[in-house]
């Protein structure tokens, strides 16, 4: 019987283990996203301050990602009254339901 419940408690700890290594692989892996980068304040009226966003067309879905706390004003100016069309190269992370893209180093082109 003690055998039968220490193999028990080791199954669900190899579980346990291997859905969080897989979690954070997934959080972790590079992503690209082609959209339209807009002020989530001034152009969608869906925040209280400027923030930097980018609107990616998923099916018939529109999903917002916003920029990370670091990224986040950089190019804003170019954008706040206006969307413009671009990429965003980061990772992808949720806190409180908001999607948020960790910008990587040159990771953001705004087409012209």
């Amino acid at each position: 019987m003690r055998v039968l419940k220490f193999t028990g408690l080791a199954l669900a700890l190899a579980v346990a283990v291997t859905l969080c290594v897989r979690a954070a692989e997934k959080e972790d892996k590079e992503v690209t996203l082609k959209g339209t980068i807009t002020c989530a304040k001034c152009d969608l009226k869906e925040a209280k301050e400027c923030a930097t966003v980018i609107k990616v067309k998923d099916g018939d879905k529109t999903i917002v990602y916003y920029f990370d706390a670091d990224r986040d004003k950089e190019n804003h100016k170019t954008i706040c009254k206006g969307g413009k069309k671009g990429t965003v190269k980061g990772t992808v992370s949720e806190k409180d339901g908001m999607k948020i893209v960790k910008v990587s180093k040159d990771g953001v082109t705004i087409d012209k």
